[in-house]
Protein backbone atom coordinates (compact mmCIF):
# COMPACT_ATOMS: atom_id res chain seq x y z
CA UNK A 1 0.00 0.00 0.00
CA UNK A 2 1.37 3.25 -0.97
CA UNK A 3 2.17 5.93 2.18
CA UNK A 4 2.49 10.25 1.60
CA UNK A 5 5.87 11.33 2.32
CA UNK A 6 4.65 11.60 5.82
CA UNK A 7 4.01 8.16 6.35
CA UNK A 8 -0.11 8.66 6.42
CA UNK A 9 -2.27 6.78 3.57
CA UNK A 10 -4.08 9.57 1.47
CA UNK A 11 -8.04 9.60 2.03
CA UNK A 12 -8.72 7.71 -0.87
CA UNK A 13 -7.00 4.73 -0.74
CA UNK A 14 -8.69 1.65 0.98
CA UNK A 15 -6.68 -0.13 4.39
CA UNK A 16 -7.00 -4.19 4.55
CA UNK A 17 -9.61 -4.94 6.80
CA UNK A 18 -8.79 -5.34 10.25
CA UNK A 19 -8.39 -8.74 12.07
CA UNK A 20 -11.00 -10.51 13.78
CA UNK A 21 -10.19 -10.28 16.99
CA UNK A 22 -10.54 -11.66 20.63
CA UNK A 23 -10.18 -8.09 22.14
CA UNK A 24 -10.56 -5.08 20.79
CA UNK A 25 -7.73 -3.90 18.38
CA UNK A 26 -7.19 -0.22 19.67
CA UNK A 27 -7.05 0.69 22.83
CA UNK A 28 -9.37 3.60 24.14
CA UNK A 29 -8.10 6.90 25.12
CA UNK A 30 -11.15 7.95 26.11
CA UNK A 31 -14.37 6.52 27.44
CA UNK A 32 -17.66 8.20 26.42
CA UNK A 33 -19.97 5.74 28.37
CA UNK A 34 -19.76 2.51 29.72
CA UNK A 35 -22.53 0.09 30.00
CA UNK A 36 -22.99 -3.82 31.26
CA UNK A 37 -24.65 -6.24 28.84
CA UNK A 38 -26.62 -9.65 29.82
CA UNK A 39 -28.30 -12.48 28.54
CA UNK A 40 -27.33 -11.53 25.04
CA UNK A 41 -29.31 -13.46 22.69
CA UNK A 42 -27.69 -13.65 18.78
CA UNK A 43 -29.93 -15.52 15.62
CA UNK A 44 -27.86 -14.70 12.15
CA UNK A 45 -29.52 -15.06 8.99
CA UNK A 46 -27.66 -14.98 5.79
CA UNK A 47 -28.65 -11.87 3.63
CA UNK A 48 -28.64 -10.55 -0.20
CA UNK A 49 -25.99 -8.24 -0.09
CA UNK A 50 -26.60 -6.34 -2.68
CA UNK A 51 -29.81 -5.30 -0.27
CA UNK A 52 -28.04 -4.81 2.60
CA UNK A 53 -25.35 -2.11 0.47
CA UNK A 54 -28.12 0.19 -0.13
CA UNK A 55 -28.87 0.09 3.93
CA UNK A 56 -25.82 1.22 5.01
CA UNK A 57 -24.29 4.91 5.66
CA UNK A 58 -22.43 6.59 2.88
CA UNK A 59 -18.13 5.52 2.89
CA UNK A 60 -19.11 1.78 4.47
CA UNK A 61 -19.99 -1.65 2.33
CA UNK A 62 -20.70 -5.47 3.87
CA UNK A 63 -18.56 -6.89 5.39
CA UNK A 64 -18.22 -9.96 4.12
CA UNK A 65 -17.98 -13.89 5.31
CA UNK A 66 -16.74 -16.33 2.86
CA UNK A 67 -18.63 -14.06 -0.05
CA UNK A 68 -22.04 -13.31 2.28
CA UNK A 69 -23.27 -11.05 4.31
CA UNK A 70 -25.67 -11.59 7.42
CA UNK A 71 -28.58 -9.75 9.17
CA UNK A 72 -28.35 -10.27 13.16
CA UNK A 73 -31.45 -10.27 15.78
CA UNK A 74 -30.34 -9.46 18.71
CA UNK A 75 -31.75 -9.61 22.31
CA UNK A 76 -30.39 -8.43 25.93
CA UNK A 77 -30.69 -6.39 29.38
CA UNK A 78 -28.90 -3.60 29.58
CA UNK A 79 -27.78 -2.68 33.26
CA UNK A 80 -25.53 0.04 34.57
CA UNK A 81 -25.59 2.73 31.76
CA UNK A 82 -22.67 4.98 32.59
CA UNK A 83 -21.04 8.16 31.48
CA UNK A 84 -17.30 8.43 31.33
CA UNK A 85 -15.97 7.47 34.62
CA UNK A 86 -19.14 8.19 36.99
CA UNK A 87 -21.50 6.05 38.51
CA UNK A 88 -23.82 4.15 36.90
CA UNK A 89 -27.29 6.06 36.32
CA UNK A 90 -30.27 4.85 38.88
CA UNK A 91 -33.76 3.50 36.87
CA UNK A 92 -32.52 4.67 33.27
CA UNK A 93 -29.31 2.85 33.47
CA UNK A 94 -31.00 -0.48 33.37
CA UNK A 95 -33.27 -2.00 30.52
CA UNK A 96 -34.31 -4.58 28.04
CA UNK A 97 -33.16 -3.94 24.18
CA UNK A 98 -33.77 -5.73 20.78
CA UNK A 99 -31.58 -4.76 17.93
CA UNK A 100 -31.73 -5.44 13.96
CA UNK A 101 -28.03 -5.58 12.67
CA UNK A 102 -25.89 -5.28 9.62
CA UNK A 103 -22.51 -5.69 9.19
CA UNK A 104 -20.08 -3.03 7.95
CA UNK A 105 -16.82 -1.99 7.00
CA UNK A 106 -15.41 1.41 6.34
CA UNK A 107 -12.20 2.67 3.93
CA UNK A 108 -9.67 1.92 7.03
CA UNK A 109 -10.51 -1.57 7.23
CA UNK A 110 -12.49 -0.91 10.51
CA UNK A 111 -14.95 -3.50 10.85
CA UNK A 112 -18.26 -2.54 12.58
CA UNK A 113 -22.19 -3.50 13.23
CA UNK A 114 -24.92 -0.67 11.37
CA UNK A 115 -28.07 -1.05 13.85
CA UNK A 116 -31.49 -1.04 11.10
CA UNK A 117 -33.38 -0.98 14.27
CA UNK A 118 -32.90 -0.68 18.35
CA UNK A 119 -36.24 -1.77 20.27
CA UNK A 120 -35.95 -0.41 23.87
CA UNK A 121 -38.52 -0.11 26.91
CA UNK A 122 -37.09 3.19 28.26
CA UNK A 123 -37.83 6.40 26.76
CA UNK A 124 -35.19 8.90 27.96
CA UNK A 125 -32.39 6.67 26.66
CA UNK A 126 -34.18 6.07 23.40
CA UNK A 127 -34.97 10.00 22.88
CA UNK A 128 -31.04 10.21 24.12
CA UNK A 129 -29.39 8.26 21.23
CA UNK A 130 -32.01 9.40 18.60
CA UNK A 131 -31.15 13.01 18.97
CA UNK A 132 -27.37 12.43 19.85
CA UNK A 133 -26.13 9.67 17.49
CA UNK A 134 -28.91 9.43 14.90
CA UNK A 135 -29.44 6.00 16.18
CA UNK A 136 -33.15 4.18 15.32
CA UNK A 137 -33.61 3.99 18.72
CA UNK A 138 -37.82 3.00 19.16
CA UNK A 139 -39.60 3.08 22.29
CA UNK A 140 -41.31 0.03 22.26
CA UNK A 141 -42.70 -2.77 25.52
CA UNK A 142 -39.40 -5.34 25.75
CA UNK A 143 -39.85 -8.40 28.20
CA UNK A 144 -36.99 -10.93 29.32
CA UNK A 145 -38.32 -13.67 31.38
CA UNK A 146 -36.45 -16.85 32.90
CA UNK A 147 -38.11 -20.05 33.13
CA UNK A 148 -35.88 -22.31 34.70
CA UNK A 149 -33.22 -22.59 32.18
CA UNK A 150 -35.28 -21.51 29.68
CA UNK A 151 -35.17 -17.91 28.59
CA UNK A 152 -37.94 -15.52 26.69
CA UNK A 153 -37.54 -12.53 25.19
CA UNK A 154 -40.72 -10.66 23.89
CA UNK A 155 -41.01 -7.51 22.04
CA UNK A 156 -43.84 -5.05 20.66
CA UNK A 157 -44.93 -1.80 19.64
CA UNK A 158 -46.73 0.48 21.96
CA UNK A 159 -48.38 2.34 19.18
CA UNK A 160 -50.45 1.45 15.84
CA UNK A 161 -49.18 -1.97 13.83
CA UNK A 162 -45.45 -1.88 15.00
CA UNK A 163 -44.18 -5.94 14.43
CA UNK A 164 -43.78 -7.99 17.61
CA UNK A 165 -40.39 -10.22 17.73
CA UNK A 166 -39.47 -13.07 20.53
CA UNK A 167 -37.10 -15.83 20.91
CA UNK A 168 -37.39 -18.72 23.34
CA UNK A 169 -34.35 -20.94 23.92
CA UNK A 170 -33.00 -23.35 26.49
CA UNK A 171 -29.47 -22.08 27.96
CA UNK A 172 -27.27 -25.16 29.28
CA UNK A 173 -24.27 -24.66 31.69
CA UNK A 174 -21.79 -25.92 29.21
CA UNK A 175 -19.25 -23.51 27.88
CA UNK A 176 -19.05 -23.75 24.08
CA UNK A 177 -15.66 -22.65 21.32
CA UNK A 178 -17.48 -20.12 18.85
CA UNK A 179 -17.31 -21.23 15.38
CA UNK A 180 -15.49 -19.21 12.99
CA UNK A 181 -18.77 -18.04 11.55
CA UNK A 182 -19.81 -17.30 15.04
CA UNK A 183 -16.54 -14.85 15.34
CA UNK A 184 -16.92 -12.86 12.44
CA UNK A 185 -20.53 -11.96 13.59
CA UNK A 186 -19.27 -11.32 17.34
CA UNK A 187 -16.14 -9.47 17.37
CA UNK A 188 -17.08 -6.55 16.61
CA UNK A 189 -15.08 -3.32 17.73
CA UNK A 190 -17.51 -0.31 16.53
CA UNK A 191 -20.35 0.68 14.73
CA UNK A 192 -21.37 3.34 11.42
CA UNK A 193 -23.88 5.50 11.95
CA UNK A 194 -25.04 8.49 9.68
CA UNK A 195 -25.60 11.83 11.99
CA UNK A 196 -26.29 15.09 10.12
CA UNK A 197 -25.12 13.72 6.47
CA UNK A 198 -21.82 12.55 7.89
CA UNK A 199 -20.96 8.75 8.88
CA UNK A 200 -18.98 8.82 11.78
CA UNK A 201 -17.54 5.38 13.38
CA UNK A 202 -18.04 4.62 17.22
CA UNK A 203 -15.44 2.51 18.83
CA UNK A 204 -16.04 0.05 21.52
CA UNK A 205 -14.36 -2.65 23.99
CA UNK A 206 -15.09 -5.79 26.29
CA UNK A 207 -13.65 -8.94 28.15
CA UNK A 208 -13.67 -11.81 25.52
CA UNK A 209 -16.85 -13.42 25.05
CA UNK A 210 -18.40 -16.70 26.84
CA UNK A 211 -21.19 -18.45 25.03
CA UNK A 212 -22.99 -20.97 26.38
CA UNK A 213 -24.55 -24.19 24.99
CA UNK A 214 -28.73 -23.13 23.75
CA UNK A 215 -31.07 -24.61 21.86
CA UNK A 216 -33.41 -22.61 19.96
CA UNK A 217 -36.76 -23.22 20.98
CA UNK A 218 -38.88 -20.66 19.14
CA UNK A 219 -38.41 -17.50 17.26
CA UNK A 220 -40.23 -14.46 15.41
CA UNK A 221 -38.12 -12.33 12.77
CA UNK A 222 -40.76 -9.65 11.96
CA UNK A 223 -38.31 -6.89 13.10
CA UNK A 224 -36.14 -7.59 10.45
CA UNK A 225 -39.07 -7.33 7.25
CA UNK A 226 -39.98 -4.31 9.47
CA UNK A 227 -36.13 -2.75 8.93
CA UNK A 228 -36.32 -3.13 5.15
CA UNK A 229 -34.79 -6.69 4.78
CA UNK A 230 -35.88 -9.69 3.04
CA UNK A 231 -37.76 -11.58 5.92
CA UNK A 232 -35.85 -15.25 6.85
CA UNK A 233 -37.18 -17.97 5.18
CA UNK A 234 -34.64 -20.77 7.13
CA UNK A 235 -33.83 -21.37 10.48
CA UNK A 236 -30.72 -19.30 11.99
CA UNK A 237 -27.26 -19.98 10.27
CA UNK A 238 -25.71 -19.12 13.95
CA UNK A 239 -28.01 -19.17 17.35
CA UNK A 240 -25.46 -17.87 20.33
CA UNK A 241 -26.73 -17.24 24.39
CA UNK A 242 -23.64 -14.80 26.19
CA UNK A 243 -24.12 -14.46 30.28
CA UNK A 244 -22.79 -10.59 29.18
CA UNK A 245 -19.33 -8.44 29.16
CA UNK A 246 -19.09 -4.85 30.73
CA UNK A 247 -18.84 -2.61 27.64
CA UNK A 248 -16.75 0.37 26.86
CA UNK A 249 -17.40 3.01 23.82
CA UNK A 250 -15.25 5.64 22.71
CA UNK A 251 -16.27 9.26 21.15
CA UNK A 252 -17.42 8.80 17.90
CA UNK A 253 -14.83 9.97 14.95
CA UNK A 254 -16.30 11.12 11.50
CA UNK A 255 -14.90 9.63 8.20
CA UNK A 256 -13.59 11.62 6.15
CA UNK A 257 -14.67 12.66 2.69
CA UNK A 258 -12.43 11.15 1.16
CA UNK A 259 -13.05 7.85 2.53
CA UNK A 260 -16.70 7.08 0.90
CA UNK A 261 -14.49 5.32 -1.75
CA UNK A 262 -14.36 1.98 -0.49
CA UNK A 263 -13.42 -1.05 -2.73
CA UNK A 264 -16.75 -2.95 -2.96
CA UNK A 265 -16.00 -6.76 -1.86
CA UNK A 266 -16.95 -9.81 -4.00
CA UNK A 267 -20.17 -10.94 -2.91
CA UNK A 268 -22.02 -14.25 -2.94
CA UNK A 269 -25.82 -14.24 -3.25
CA UNK A 270 -27.23 -15.91 -0.36
CA UNK A 271 -28.72 -19.50 -1.11
CA UNK A 272 -32.11 -19.78 -2.43
CA UNK A 273 -34.98 -19.90 0.12
CA UNK A 274 -32.42 -18.23 2.59
CA UNK A 275 -33.00 -14.95 3.74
Amino acid sequence: MPETHRGRRQPHEAAEVEPLTALAPRPLRHVLFRQFWRDLVFLHWEADPFEVARLLPPGTVPDLYRGRTYVGLVFFRMHDLAFGHTPPLPYLGAFNEVNVRLYSRDALGRRGVVFRSLDCDRLLPVAAARMGFGLPYRWSHVSREWYGRRLLYRTRGRTGARPAGHVRLDVGDEVVTPLPLDEFLTRRWGLHERLVKRTYYMPNAHPVWTFRRCDLLGWDASLIAAAGLTPPRTEPASVLYAPGVPVRFGPPVRLRPGSRQVHHPRVTRPHSGGA
